[in-house]
């Protein structure tokens, strides 16, 4: 396994970013760019900091904050500010001035009625990157909506095209906050591209993201088709997993488990099978999207008939896509995963925890990073102290 790269080699390194944001979207965006080197100063509220230190999942917490929270703030520091003191926000403008990339989430208005809107952080520091997102975009009748990850699943289609079963069956949303990490991801992209024109140009700018607009780019694929003309989405009544894919795209029971088949010709899956009735079906190549359901119930009644092991010898040596269904459990235990060495521990002493390391390598290199995230300001006086700014004690 490749050994962790040293900070000065780290793409990001030296770039000074500021996290305003909270929850996870904003949170994950400054998160990729602290795996990849860059200086993350966490702004949060003195009293109560980030409200995702309190979003507990399976009440699991390290010290006093949620595991969340560690997972998503890891590698960060934090800096205490209370925006409605005017000395806490001129401590803030002045680490604005000298930041290289500035995050926020807040609503719509919000940082303009604070006096940190993209106009008056410009005028502080033309090279920054400002990069905000929201949960709706800035205008429309859904702008002040909550952004929140179920809602946007609900309201942008997600939840619909997940649905298992035919037309009726109930919506089924994602099991995981996918629309808050897309938006991440691409937040940073457009982090990326306008750190990539500033060291061109020397001008920064400004990326805006919403939870939205992820939720539809990432439909891109269905949403296109019902776009130019595909009509209404018709979700299969067995095993739905793709709206648009022929048979037999989706997840079988077997005599043991579950067989995952992405794309296959029909006839020589049916061959290959040894199902006469689904070859008979499969013969009309024409039908094979139309008749999809008829197919699928014919392929799922014959895949009862052997365990999943057994069928993987089959199709695999013959080029077909398929694969085991998983649990958790079976995948910490399979060569595969141990591979990849993705686990990672958090903190040291009694207070531990193992999460996710960063997925990218550089040059080659894993990048993993121990340090949990930071208590409320407990870089307060250093990162003050480093800028040569005044600090608390100084003041009083």
């Amino acid at each position: 396994m490749s050994q962790q790269p040293d900070a000065v080699d780290l793409p990001l390194a030296g770039l000074r970013v500021l996290d305003f944001s909270q929850f996870l979207a904003g949170p994950s965006c400054a998160l990729r760019m602290a795996d990849l080197g860059a200086d993350v100063i966490k702004v949060e509220r003195p009293d109560g900091g980030d409200l995702c230190r309190q979003l507990v999942v399976a009440d699991q917490r390290m010290g006093d904050d949620s595991a969340l929270f560690h997972t998503i703030n890891r590698n960060k520091r934090s800096f205490a500010a209370d925006l409605k003191r005017p000395q806490d926000l001129e401590r803030v403008r002045q680490l604005v001035a000298r930041a290289d990339v500035m995050i926020h989430n807040f609503r719509p208005g919000v940082m303009e009625r604070i006096g940190l809107d993209y106009a008056s952080v410009q005028a502080l520091n033309p090279r920054i990157v400002y990069a905000a997102v929201t949960g709706y975009g800035d205008e429309g009748p859904w702008r002040d909506k909550p952004g929140q990850d179920l809602l946007v699943q609900s309201l942008s289609g997600i939840a619909w095209l997940s649905g298992a079963g035919g037309e009726g069956a109930p919506p089924v949303p994602a099991g995981l906050s996918i629309v808050d990490m897309m938006t991440g991801a691409h937040l940073l992209q457009g982090i990326l591209a306008l750190l990539l024109r500033r060291g061109i140009s020397g001008r920064g700018g400004r990326v805006d993201a919403s939870l939205l607009e992820s939720a539809l780019d990432l439909q891109f694929e269905p949403f296109t088709a019902y776009l130019n003309g595909a009509g209404e989405p018709q979700r299969s009544a067995v095993n739905h997993a793709n709206v648009h894919a022929a048979a037999p795209y989706g997840i079988y029971r077997t005599a043991d488990g579950f067989l995952a088949l992405a794309m296959a010709a029909m006839d020589d899956l049916a061959r290959l099978v040894e199902c006469k009735p689904l070859a008979d079906l499969a013969a009309d190549r024409t039908g094979w999207f139309r008749n999809r359901d008829e197919l699928k119930r014919v392929l799922q009644d014959h895949l009862l008939s052997r365990p999943t092991a057994a069928w993987l010898q089959v199709l695999e040596p013959a080029g077909v896509w398929c694969a085991d269904v998983l649990t958790w459990p079976r995948l910490l235990e399979h060569p595969g995963f141990a591979a990849l060495g993705m686990v990672q521990s958090l903190g040291s002493g009694g207070a531990t925890m193992k999460t996710t390391r960063c997925p990218l390598r550089i040059d080659r290199q894993v990048l993993r990073h121990a340090r949990p995230a930071p208590a409320i300001g407990e870089h307060t006086q250093e990162i003050l102290q480093e800028l040569g700014l005044q600090t608390t004690e100084e003041t009083a």
